[in-house]
């Protein structure tokens, strides 16, 4: 089985994930999340196969996020300028997006991927 993780370098959950991955011998494809942000419509598709809310896709720890006061704004926006925003800053995003075409997860939870990925 091969994955497609969108991860940032500098992010600890991130290498958590990918540790898990390479120690379960999953083949992965990697892209930088920042440099390489999904596009609109890569993230509506994320969206409708991982069966979680949009919001749940927003890195609401983030420093953007804050700075943006998406906390108070997120409920009043539509979908499409949800996707539009994260799409536009990949920082936005919660990470790591992991996903082989079908299945999707958000974030890294050991007890996810193992029943997820293994």
């Amino acid at each position: 089985m091969a994955v497609t993780i969108y991860q940032y370098p500098k992010c600890g959950t991130c290498r958590k994930a990918l540790k898990w991955l390479s120690e379960h011998n999953i083949e992965v494809n990697v892209i930088h999340i920042v440099e390489a942000p999904p596009s609109k419509q890569e993230l509506k598709d994320l969206y409708e196969k991982s069966g979680l809310e949009l919001k749940k896709f927003f890195n609401t720890s983030g420093q953007k996020y804050r700075e943006l006061g998406l906390k108070d704004k997120l409920k009043d926006m539509s979908e499409s300028d949800m996707l539009e925003l994260l799409s536009a800053d990949g920082m936005l995003i919660k990470r790591p997006i992991t996903t082989d075409g079908n299945q999707v997860t958000v974030g890294f939870k050991e007890e996810t991927f193992e029943q997820t990925w293994k």
